[in-house]
């Protein structure tokens, strides 16, 4: 009898609805999601999705939390993610896995599966004094 394979969900913040879209360094105003469904070491199928946190006046990271709880995420690539989202997201056994840049949506899912990306224990540095944010990325939204 052969064993039961398991499918999971990885979402990755992207800057558009596409796969080929560079992985958005911004975890809680990005744009869109792109949830791919896993079966094995494959990927079944993805979506992309609207960010609802995107237009937020505060707190966009811990919308954006929120909604990929309830798709039901297991494991989230991004560039950047404050302290709140983190926190959320790890409180329901979300991996994340942060630092991401330079590469498409698609690519970065790839590295996922090869095992390649390193699961972050820490929510990233703020990175709005960089970029020109004024929240300095604290995750309150107040950044971009």
């Amino acid at each position: 009898m052969r064993g039961v394979i398991r499918i999971m969900k990885i979402a990755v913040s992207s800057l558009s609805e596409s796969t080929n879209s560079p992985v958005d360094f911004r975890f809680g105003r990005a744009p869109y999601f792109i949830i791919f469904e896993i079966e094995g070491n494959e990927i079944r199928s993805h979506k992309a999705i609207k960010n609802p946190g995107v237009t937020a006046m505060s707190g966009a990271g811990v919308i954006a939390a929120q909604t990929l709880v309830k798709e039901g995420v297991e494991a989230v690539i991004t560039g950047n993610i404050g302290p709140n989202s983190f926190a959320l997201l790890k409180s329901q056994g979300v991996k994340i896995f942060s630092g991401i840049g330079g590469i498409n949506v698609e690519e970065a899912v790839k590295k996922y599966l090869r095992g390649e990306l390193k699961e972050s224990k820490f929510p990233t540095k703020g990175f709005g004094r960089f970029f020109g944010g004024r929240g300095g990325g604290r995750g309150f939204g107040r950044g971009f």
